[in-house]
């Protein structure tokens, strides 16, 4: 079986040059992972070198795993949430050592496996009503555009009372984001093959001019050691009362985060059947939770599929070879990250706006005359954002939707799945770290 049979190139439409275009704006996207998780990680005591080197090689068999198994265009890393949950909460707050808060990534990632290989996410990923799936990528979309705003320093943070209000356009980084998106903008409207790529390349490009980004010294660094972090996982504390908030907390997390990446994205990829569910889905769902083991391993937090992955999919990236680029350039990362980590905010942020923008046309597919449907997914999406949490939005949309259909004489419609998540997601507020 040769390349474009085994990654199904003739059904999806698509070919070596737009998959590969498509691997390399998702891994530009989110090369800022490489250099954030482990500035996160070092506040809970962890090495900043080795959590580097432990953050590539996540992302790397992760993205691989996604690509070769579960033939999905999905980026896999270590998610942003999480990470500040285990650093700011679970060790400076509740005063667990970072080796313990491993323990939960490792226990959560095991629960997940047998869940999956149960068939118990596919089973309740399955119940959830079409509105909500709906809802998922429009609320992710809007998600991506607010994030590209801060990136771009468009907005920022405000004061009490108006917790966002617009940033300093007139500074450069701002209008050199804002000159990036109306470029990438014209291109996407000429229909111009690598628009979001050109638009980031311009817009780095001409940081690089104006001094703003910093061209490295040598291109080329040898990965910082392992060692301090790998297999430093310490179960002594886990298995404690006190310790199961935590674990929990960390399992409800990655499954919201996850469920919603993976409808949003596949979503806009055209990739879900016409009852709105993704065939195969516990082979992506697999993935996510064996990278989650892996993670915890290696030495960093729980591992799962990244929203900026609509960037390539907006590309054209439909199929697991798009992931196998992206693992690519993860494992040119680990010896050439000074050169492919200069991309700034500012450049990479127009795409996630133009991206978030196109995620919006699920809203169209949404019944606006049924509200016991419309107001839960209205929640799911507007919390999303103003929460600035996919996992509070979901879950918020499950409780929602079960209590409107309750109240409404319609709790015939739920199916037993539903009620689940509901509760599934009570405890998830239950747990949820407010501090």
């Amino acid at each position: 079986m040769g390349i474009r049979s085994y990654f199904g190139f003739e059904e999806h439409g698509t070919g070596y040059r737009q998959e590969f275009l498509a691997g390399l704006t998702t891994f530009f996207t989110l090369a800022y992972i490489i250099v954030v998780n482990p500035a996160i990680l070092e506040a809970a005591g962890m090495p900043r070198g080795a959590s580097t080197t432990a953050t590539i090689f996540t992302a790397l068999t992760g993205t691989l795993l996604m690509g070769l198994y579960a033939k999905r265009p999905f980026a896999v890393a270590p998610y942003m949430g999480e990470n500040a949950f285990i650093a700011y909460t679970v060790v400076q707050v509740l005063g667990y050592s970072w080796q313990t808060a491993l323990a939960a990534i490792f226990l959560s990632g095991v629960l997940f496996t047998i869940l999956t290989l149960a068939g118990l996410r596919r089973w309740l990923a399955e119940s959830i009503p079409v509105s909500l799936k709906h809802s998922f990528p429009v609320g992710i979309g809007l998600f991506l555009a607010f994030l590209g705003l801060g990136d771009m320093g468009v907005i920022t943070i405000g004061v009490p009372g108006a917790p966002v209000r617009m940033g300093d356009i007139t500074a450069l980084p701002a209008l050199l984001g804002l000159a990036a998106l109306l470029l990438t903008a014209v291109l996407i409207a000429r229909k111009q093959s690598g628009a979001i790529l050109i638009g980031m390349a311009a817009a780095t490009g001409c940081g690089v001019m104006t001094g703003l980004v910093d061209m490295p010294a040598s291109p080329f660094s040898l990965p910082p050691a392992i060692g301090p972090v790998l297999l430093q996982i310490d179960f002594h504390a886990a298995f404690t009362l006190g310790f199961l908030g935590v674990i929990t907390s960390v399992l409800i997390m990655d499954f919201v985060d996850t469920m919603g990446s993976l409808y949003g994205l596949s979503s806009r990829a055209g990739l879900l059947d016409t009852e709105g569910n993704l065939p195969d889905i516990e082979k992506p769902m697999l993935v996510d939770a064996i990278s989650t083991l892996i993670a915890a391993l290696i030495g960093t937090t729980t591992a799962g599929i990244f929203i900026e992955s609509a960037t390539g999919i907006e590309q054209g990236g439909r199929t697991g070879f798009t992931a196998v680029v992206i693992a690519g350039f993860f494992a040119l990362s680990l010896f050439f990250s000074p050169l492919l980590t200069i991309v700034p905010a500012f450049a990479y942020g127009p795409a996630m706006v133009l991206v978030g923008m196109f995620m919006l046309g699920s809203v169209t597919k949404l019944d606006f005359s049924d509200h016991a449907e419309l107001i839960p997914a209205f929640l799911t999406i507007i919390l999303m954002i103003f929460t600035f949490n996919i996992g509070v939005g979901i879950t918020a949309g499950f409780l929602a939707h079960v209590l409107m259909k309750l109240f409404t004489g319609r709790h015939g419609e739920l199916s037993p799945g539903m009620w689940i998540l509901a509760m599934i997601s009570l405890v998830f507020y239950l747990f949820y770290p407010y501090h």
